[in-house]
């Protein structure tokens, strides 16, 4: 007996406010029943002497150090800016502010 029925998957797809065709309904229902046959069998070979895999290769970090570096000159870099006021970018004014 089928767990995804056609009225099923349409009611989902309702929830999830998606349109599916008749042929769209009747693959969803049978794609979802291959995927809940497989979680079964899954079930059927867990044990608690299997240690639940996330990953199947350790990772390491692969992330450099993080150095303390010298960062650009402000005033070099204002200098470069259309517009710079008091040490800072000068951007137009929005919604009005001042």
């Amino acid at each position: 007996m089928s767990t995804f029925s056609k009225e099923e998957v349409a009611r989902l797809a309702d929830l999830a406010r998606i349109s599916l065709s008749e042929q769209e309904l009747e693959q969803f229902a049978a794609e979802l029943e291959v995927i809940n046959e497989s979680v079964s069998r899954l079930k059927e070979v867990v044990s608690p002497d299997i240690p639940a895999t996330s990953h199947p290769i350790p990772l390491t970090n692969v992330w450099r150090d993080d150095e303390v570096v010298p960062g650009l000159d402000r005033d070099e870099v204002l200098a470069m800016a259309p517009h710079a006021e008091d040490g800072k970018f000068g951007v137009p004014a929005i919604l009005g502010e001042e």
